[in-house]
């Protein structure tokens, strides 16, 4: 495009490309911290930090932006206002989407993130953004993985100790905290019994003191904060890599690429997250405290909150303990432990399911019961067409162990062959193994109540099995179940102790609560609280990702390797890919050379692990390196982290909602209990820009047309090289859709300010917006009147000397300062931009801009359009490139005030008119005013007609005839 400057216009591509470089030569936006300097310890701190990008090698799209654009208009602001405004960026540069990219073109990631960073960070730097890029942090860099390791290895060596009670430095008491686990050893040594779980680990009753060294480890796993478990995974062939539950779609397939997801056990590491159930639920609302002692709460959207609050999903209930019998005595040989959150429906229990993995269906483990025949009277529906039970029962465990994770297909199950006992009614249930029953979930075990629960209604419907109706609520219902509360029917008294629990008649509540003291008093239940949160999987097995800091001793336990543990450079880096759910796990680093995979500690060679952490471990704690980010002796300065914790807003898109949010959280409050941070909650305020939408086009064959290939013929759009009439639709703007252009591209041809302008203008920040190829036209006139009133056609600047100004001219400026101001402050950016039109739209007939007007101004714009705000603050004579580090204008409230305003008029609640009159006019002078006005008259003939005559001050008369 041509740069030529039409007369009457701004060149603003000179005028940007200026500026840019300007700001990177003087490092206008660089932010000194204690200890640095320059940095000024009186200034107030205020730390604004956007959701880092992962480097796509598509780039951004002019969708990207809007976040970006939204937290450099607030800390331009915050500067000018005297904050120390830390406003960093970086790249999150591990994980599946750099390596999938570097697969997909038969590039090295290492290679490619590089390439693809370069590219981002001039696209972020074209669009005028005042990050400190001397703060950059990428993730997949040693300078920054090592302190990923490290942080890992904090949690590691650490457990969490549920019956502490502690007081935090700002005087808050909080139960549970993370501790060393050399504390826990120490415990043991001096004395601690092993609790029935660690016997269980051992398999054996030794004390502490005749433990091996392998089985004081096994122990000890059982408490890290980060720790080893044989667990159910969503394993993807196709991708070659176990993925987290939040990962994969209901419909059993991988987010990224599309792949089968299968259930699988495997041996896998893994964050015990569910110990901060209870902190991350309550902190949400708790009034908090940062070092300092300044209170704050989360301030964050309630449906981010409600997200958070339903994954983590707390419910309140019993742990309920069934008979299990010996499929050939009737005796009972065990318990099995379930929790329900509806005690109320125990006699409406008709069956019991059990997850695949249940110890009661698995040969390897001791509690095996499946018996040799099936148990007289068997229907053939329950048997899974097989002749020898334990056949059919191991066949359908390795059939539902290669199906895919899919939460919308019919559920199916297998009579196990044994029987419980209801603890309620001493009648014998059957035990099924069911597929829509996890281990994930209480001890791998459900009370079935088909009556009031929809999948078991549905698997009693296809099994024949009993269904017995225990609460009444909407009657009539089609489905044949009802999950509602209501009131206990087909309940009989529950004994316990000497005395009968009667159940029937009584609301849901109630009879809750008698049954658990029933339970209690018969020592078959407790009142119990459970989360729906699991503990976060947190190992993969693929090559682009940071190592563990741990390796395999001899005796097969692991042990911490001091960080950093560099990626080694793998030429064939590609992850063992296959549609073969039963294919073993081979990571990439096993490809290694044994100069890697082999290390030495205190003299034994040990093996390093070779899965890499999940794509989520750099962006846990990235807020935190950018406050130090070149610390080589630390992850970051204590005084440092002290002085800029907590974010004070932070800004990115709701698909964060549940994943980053919830882990970096954690993260964050057990680096807290140790002592590493000093506030308890990292994000303060946390906001969610709206998307960018855009008309996406398709041809016959459903293949999206590139937005710039397309044009309109006759009112249709048609692809340009073909002229075939195309699919027109509207929805998110994406790589995927190619209907998203590239900022430079919009930039290079209306301006990077106008661009900057116009994401702001489209609506609230909050909401999404459609692409307007127009309305971008129309702010680019904005600023082009801007320029006109300031400038002249020969570039003489037209700024008046004058101090006096015209009583509307500094009442609107007044305004507009006080507008601006409040509505920064409240992101309400689109209105803000509306009062500097209004202003702008005053000074057009001017000859001339007055001096008081042109200075506030200038500033008030330059948040939205530093560039030409810049430009005209030197050619005012201002200053040159100094108007970052002006002080933001106040208003007086008195100038700002109206002198006179305009009151709609009602009769009857109609709009019947309007009047101009002074603030403030006293009732009977309005009355008067009004009576005598024609328009009104016709509507009130009579003033003895009046009934009454209302007049709120300011706002409204009305008369009501």
């Amino acid at each position: 495009m041509s740069t030529k400057q039409k007369k009457g216009q701004y060149n603003f591509q000179a005028i940007e490309t200026k500026w840019r470089s300007h700001w990177e030569e003087e490092k206008t936006y660089q932010t000194p911290g204690p200890g640095d300097l320059g940095f000024d310890v009186s200034k107030p701190k205020c730390y604004i930090l956007d959701m880092f990008p992962y480097p796509s090698g598509a780039g951004l799209h002019i969708g990207h932006p809007k976040g970006y654009i939204a937290s450099d208009i607030y800390s331009r602001y915050k500067r000018m206002q005297g904050f120390n405004v830390l406003h960093p960026m970086g790249f999150d540069s591990f994980g599946l989407p750099a390596e999938q990219y570097a697969i997909e073109h038969n590039i090295h990631p290492a290679t490619v993130t590089d390439q693809n960073i370069d590219a981002m960070r001039s696209q972020l730097q074209f669009l005028g953004l005042s990050f400190d890029w001397t703060r950059e942090v990428v993730t997949s860099r040693a300078s920054y993985y090592g302190w990923t390791q490290w942080i890992f290895a904090q949690l590691f060596e650490s457990y969490f100790d549920e019956d502490e009670i502690w007081e935090d430095g700002n005087g808050r008491q909080i139960k549970g905290r993370a501790k060393p686990i050399a504390d826990l050893e120490a415990q043991f040594a001096a004395g601690r019994s092993l609790s029935a779980v660690d016997r269980q680990v051992l398999g054996t009753d030794k004390v502490w003191s005749a433990l091996t060294s392998a089985e004081r480890q096994a122990v000890l796993n059982n408490y890290r904060l980060a720790y080893q478990q044989e667990a159910v995974v969503n394993w993807c062939p196709g991708l070659g890599t176990v993925l987290a539950n939040e990962e994969v779609t209901n419909e059993g397939r991988s987010e990224r690429g599309d792949f089968p997801v299968y259930r699988k056990p495997l041996r896998q590491w893994t964050m015990r997250i569910t110990a901060y159930a209870e902190r991350l639920l309550e902190d949400l609302d708790f009034e908090l405290e940062d070092r300092n002692g300044t209170p704050f709460r989360l301030d964050w959207p309630e449906p981010i909150k409600r997200m958070q609050r339903n994954w983590i999903g707390r419910s309140e209930g019993a742990e309920v303990s069934f008979d299990v019998l010996d499929p050939q005595s009737d005796e009972v040989v065990r318990q099995l432990p379930v929790f329900t959150t509806r005690p109320d429906t125990l006699f409406g229990a008709t069956f019991m399911a059990i997850a695949p993995q249940h110890p009661l269906v698995d040969p390897a483990e001791g509690a095996y019961l499946v018996p040799s025949a099936w148990p007289d009277g068997t229907p053939e529906r329950w048997k899974g067409g097989g002749e020898s039970i334990r056949e059919a029962v191991s066949q359908y465990v390795a059939q539902v162990a290669v199906s895919t994770a899919d939460e919308t297909k019919e559920k199916t199950g297998i009579f196990s062959g044994i029987y419980a006992r209801n603890p309620v009614n001493e009648q014998k249930i059957p035990i099924f193994v069911a597929d829509y029953v996890s281990m994930d979930y209480g001890a791998g075990a459900i009370m079935a109540v088909p009556a009031h629960d929809e999948r078991d209604f549905a698997f009693a419907t296809a099994y024949n099995l009993d269904i017995v109706k225990v609460v009444t609520g909407e009657e009539g219902r089609a489905e044949g179940w009802y999950a509602g509360e209501g009131t206990a029917i087909n309940s009989p008294p529950v004994r316990g102790g000497d005395n009968p629990y009667v159940i029937n008649g009584l609301a849901t509540v109630d009879a809750q609560a008698q049954i658990i003291d029933a339970l209690v008093a018969q020592g078959r239940g407790q009142a119990e609280v459970n989360y729906k949160l699991r503990d976060w999987t947190f190992a993969r097995q693929r090559y682009w990702g940071e190592p563990f800091p741990l390796a395999t001793h001899p005796d097969g336990y692991s042990v911490a390797v001091e960080p950093p543990v560099a990626l080694p450079d793998l030429e064939d880096f590609r992850p063992e890919t296959s549609d073969d759910p039963t294919q073993p796990v081979s990571p990439p680093l096993h490809r290694a050379g044994t100069e890697w995979t082999t290390v030495e500690i205190d003299g034994m060679a040990c093996q390093r692990e070779l899965n890499v952490m999940p794509q989520w471990a750099g962006s846990c704690w990235y807020y935190l390196r950018f406050i130090d980010p070149h610390n080589e002796e630390a992850f970051c300065d204590p005084a440092k982290e002290g002085y800029f914790m907590p974010v004070d807003l932070y800004i990115g898109g709701a698909e964060h909602a549940v994943l980053h949010l919830l882990y970096a959280r954690f993260w964050h409050k057990a680096l807290y209990d140790l002592g590493h941070v000093s506030t308890p909650e990292p994000f303060k305020k946390l906001f969610n820009q709206g998307m960018m939408t855009a008309d996406a086009f398709q041809d016959e064959r459903g293949v999206y047309i590139d937005i710039r290939e397309v044009e309109f013929r006759d009112g249709k759009p048609v692809e340009k090289a073909t002229g075939k009439v195309l699919r027109r639709s509207f929805g998110k703007m994406g790589k995927r859709y190619k209907n998203g252009l590239p900022p430079e591209e919009v930039g290079e041809e209306f301006g990077v300010d106008t661009l900057r302008l116009y994401e702001m203008y489209m609506g609230p920040l909050e909401a999404s917006a459609p692409w307007s190829m127009e309305g971008i036209r129309g702010m680019q006139r904005f600023l082009q009147r801007v320029w006109r009133n300031f400038v002249d056609s020969d570039r003489r600047v037209k700024i008046g000397e004058s101090a006096a100004l015209a009583p509307d001219l500094e009442r609107k400026l007044h305004q507009t300062i006080q507008k601006v101001t409040e509505d920064i402050e409240g992101l309400r950016f689109n209105t803000a931009i509306a009062a500097l039109i209004e202003l702008n739209n005053q000074l057009v007939s001017s000859d001339e801009v007055p001096q008081a007007v042109a200075r506030p101004f200038l500033i008030l714009l330059s948040p939205f359009a530093p560039h030409v705000a810049e430009e005209l603050w030197e050619l005012a004579g201002f200053g040159r490139g100094n108007l970052s580090r002006q002080s933001w204008p106040y208003w007086d409230a008195a100038k700002a005030a109206e002198d006179m305003i305009v009151v709609p008029i009602q009769v009857n609640g109609k709009m019947r008119g309007q009047v101009e009159v002074p603030v403030s006019t006293e009732e009977d002078a309005i009355k008067s005013l009004v009576l005598d006005m024609e328009s009104i008259q016709k509507y009130v003939a009579d003033e003895a007609a009046i009934k009454r005559f209302i007049w709120v001050p300011d706002k409204i008369v009305n008369i009501v005839v």
